[in-house]
C-alpha cells in the first residue's frame, strides 16, 4: 500500500471523523482503508488503470469523509445512491465516468470485498417493484447485476492499479 503514490491530497482526517462516518453508515471500514485514507484523503492515485472483469476502468479518486458541503463526500454519494444500490454496498471511490468503487458487506460484514457498481444500466429498486412487478427481493437481484468483483481486500485493489500504456 506504501508504494501508491497519490495525487490532489485534501487535509488529513482524523480517526474520529472517519469513526462518525462508520456511525453515519452503520458499518466498520477495513483497518488498510482507514489508514489510507487518513492520510489520502480525497486524492487520486498515480495508476489509477484497474481491471474490472476484463474491462479496463479508471480509478478516480477516494471519496471525502465528513465534507458534507462536497458532491464527492462519502456519506452524501451513500445518500444519493442508496435507492439503486444493492443492500450492503458502500461506496468509498469513484471513477471520472459516475460509476463507484465500493465496499459489499454481504456475506462479508467483517471484511469486506471490493466491487465496481456501474451506474449505467442501473435503476431504482422501488421503480423495478412497481414497474416490472418484482418482489424486494427480485429486484435486490436485479440491483445485483451492476456489481462487479474486484478484490478480496483495499490492499488487493491497490496492489492491481496500474498505469495506462498507450498501445
Amino acid at each position: 500500500m506504501n508504494d501508491v503514490k497519490w495525487k490532489y491530497l485534501e487535509k488529513p482526517v482524523s480517526e474520529q471523523e472517519i469513526r462518525k462516518v462508520e456511525e453515519e453508515l452503520n458499518v466498520t471500514f477495513p483497518a488498510d482503508y482507514k489508514q489510507c485514507v487518513q492520510i489520502n484523503h480525497g486524492a487520486s492515485p498515480e495508476r489509477f488503470v484497474l481491471d474490472v472483469e476484463g474491462i479496463e476502468r479508471a480509478f478516480g479518486s477516494l471519496l471525502m469523509i465528513n465534507t458534507p458541503e462536497s458532491a464527492s463526500d462519502i456519506v452524501r454519494t451513500y445518500e444519493s445512491y442508496k435507492d439503486t444500490l444493492p443492500k450492503d454496498i458502500i461506496p468509498f471511490a469513484d471513477d471520472p465516468g459516475g460509476n463507484l468503487i465500493c465496499f459489499d458487506y454481504k456475506d462479508h460484514k467483517g471484511n469486506p470485498i471490493i466491487v465496481f457498481w456501474e451506474h449505467e444500466e442501473a435503476c431504482e429498486k422501488e421503480i423495478l417493484m412497481e414497474e416490472e412487478n418484482l418482489t424486494e427481493e427480485e429486484a435486490e437481484q436485479v440491483a445485483r447485476e451492476n456489481i462487479f468483483y474486484v478484490a478480496d481486500t483495499f490492499t488487493e485493489l491497490l496492489q492491481k492499479l496500474r498505469k495506462y500504456e498507450d498501445n
